[in-house]
């Protein structure tokens, strides 16, 4: 079984920090907030054994230069992906209500 190195890349750690801020100062809820980042850090330790056999994004030009996704576990947050050899970036996290392939392509893929 393969076991891949995951890091974060700066655009996907800053996304989930905004979450994670928002849900504890907007929504006041430092429970759910704290509930997010578990589930996160869940999902990247997750990642670590199963990157490899998960789906490709739905957009072609996504899938062409593939990049992955992963729902966190427990949350309706989804983390999309690449890998490289036995490394595995997380390049962006979106929430699963949002046009995130689209947004994905227009914001990082310029």
């Amino acid at each position: 079984m393969v076991s891949y190195n995951v890091q974060i890349s700066p655009t996907a750690l800053n996304q989930l920090n905004n979450y994670i801020d928002y849900i504890h100062d907007t929504l006041m809820n430092d429970q759910a907030a704290d509930n997010v980042l578990l589930d996160a850090l869940d999902t990247i330790t997750e990642l670590q054994s199963v990157a490899g056999s998960l789906g490709y994004c739905d957009h072609p030009e996504l899938k062409k230069r593939g990049i992955r996704k992963i729902k966190l576990l427990k949350h309706d947050y989804v983390m999309l992906y690449s890998i490289i050899d036995n490394t595995v970036e997380i390049k962006a996290i979106y929430h699963l209500l949002q046009d995130y392939e689209n947004t994905f392509i227009t914001i990082c893929l310029k």
